[in-house]
């Protein structure tokens, strides 16, 4: 059953209340939730499959799992797939794209790669007021086939992928000057081997040749960032682009450092590493997602290791500082479903994340009132937090509680059905 307009507002004043007997202003809050712009992963739309060659087999141990009918079969669609789900969302949002989403109209090598290829996405973003940002595609490629990119021994292909990753910086950096919001170019290659190898230093030096040639040009409209990885599918004994090695590089080259919450052992979390790496970084990249048992990339739902996440953010002050964006591609339920859930819950997380009364719980460590700090965080699990995101939804005119589900499903009804042909 959907609440009505005045139950919203009277459980969002009775929340008010509660949270303010700890020191926190509900209204102050949700004004800082204006400053959180979630940046949703297009492949979540048609399982990563582009615009370069639909259809075409997935490689660099991308998979995506399940045939539900009616994913976009082009960039209208997905753009018109997009629309629906930001119409869902509370706040305004960002797009984060791959460079196999082109729109080229004929086979355009992925070294050659231009901004004009992007245009119909920027004038898409500028009417509808999103920021994009953009990411290298160093797989589903024949030049990726034996799973090596930047550091692959053949120099020749090495080049190909260097100037890939060149054409991407400048088609962020045509973003970013164009929306008037920078564009994050994120760098993220398969490199590795399936078993032992017997030289782990020779492909990092090459990888780290390749990376200071792909960013020796300055680009002020354009922030960089590189992503590691534990192991993946056809890489689990050695990854080339390690947690080690892209944050050396990152600190040292003073860029992004990308986290994604699937990229580490299964029991892993990235909260921890949040408020330690800004210690020595300006700004990090996140990709929010779901591992199960390995990088599956499944639907962020709202569970521990997302709660962990955004509270870090928040009691690091860094708002301002991390780039949240999701990475998931679920094809076995509706596309659309999967997109709103994931990126709701990370709202959501958001929003309990700033309600902690932050300044009551600082104070009662400061004192060294451990018990104090114990009972208020548990305590603080079952405040109203509900209520305040009700009405958040509610006064950004997105719908609340389950409500979404209706039009999700109106629109499969009536647009997804008509491209499966049903």
């Amino acid at each position: 059953m959907n609440l009505s307009e005045s139950q919203i507002r009277s459980a969002y004043a009775q929340a008010k209340e509660r949270y303010a007997s700890l020191g926190v202003d509900t209204d102050t809050i949700l004004q800082q939730m204006e400053k959180v712009a979630i940046s949703l992963h297009c492949w979540q739309g048609d399982d990563v499959s582009g615009f370069e060659n639909p259809g075409g087999e997935l490689t660099g141990g991308i998979a995506a799992t399940g045939n539900y009918p009616g994913k976009a079969r082009n960039a209208d669609e997905l753009r018109r797939d997009l629309d629906v789900v930001y119409s869902l969302l509370p706040g305004a949002h960002r797009l984060n794209l791959h460079a196999i989403y082109l729109e080229a109209g004929k086979k355009v090598e992925r070294n050659a790669i231009e901004p004009q290829h992007f245009a119909a996405w920027v004038d898409w973003a500028k009417t509808k007021g999103h920021g994009l940002d953009f990411n290298p595609t160093c797989f589903s490629h024949p030049l990726a086939a034996d799973g090596f990119t930047l550091s692959h021994p053949d120099s020749a292909i090495r080049q190909y992928w260097v100037e890939h990753c060149i054409a991407s910086r400048r088609i962020g950096e045509y973003f970013g000057r164009e929306l008037g919001s920078k564009a994050v170019t994120n760098i993220w290659i398969p490199d590795g081997y399936k078993d032992t190898p017997a030289d782990r230093s020779a492909p990092r030096r090459r990888l780290l040749d390749s990376l200071d040639r792909v960013l020796a040009e300055k680009l002020p409209h354009n922030l960089d960032a590189v992503e590691p990885k534990l192991f993946g599918i056809g890489s689990e004994s050695y990854v080339t682009g390690s947690m080690e090695f892209y944050t050396a590089y990152a600190v040292s080259r003073k860029i992004l450092l990308t986290l994604d919450s699937g990229h580490f052992h299964p029991t892993e979390t990235i909260a921890d590493k949040i408020s330690a790496l800004l210690v020595f970084l300006d700004e990090l990249l996140l990709h929010v997602s779901r591992g199960v048992r390995w990088d599956s990339d499944h639907v962020v739902t709202f569970n521990d290791d997302l709660q962990a996440i955004a509270q870090e953010i928040v009691r690091a002050g860094a708002l301002n500082r991390v780039h949240i964006g999701l990475d998931y591609f679920d094809a076995s339920i509706n596309r659309l479903a999967a997109w709103t859930v994931g990126a709701r819950n990370t709202l959501r997380a958001m929003l309990n994340a700033l309600l902690e009364p932050q300044a009551l719980l600082i104070k009662y460590e400061a004192e060294g009132d451990f018990s104090s700090r114990l009972a208020l965080q548990e305590e603080l699990k079952a405040m109203p937090a509900a209520a305040v995101w009700d009405y958040h939804c509610l006064v950004k005119g997105a719908p609340v509680g389950m409500a979404y589900v209706d039009t999700i499903k109106a629109y499969e009804q009536n647009v997804l059905a008509q491209r499966a042909g049903r």
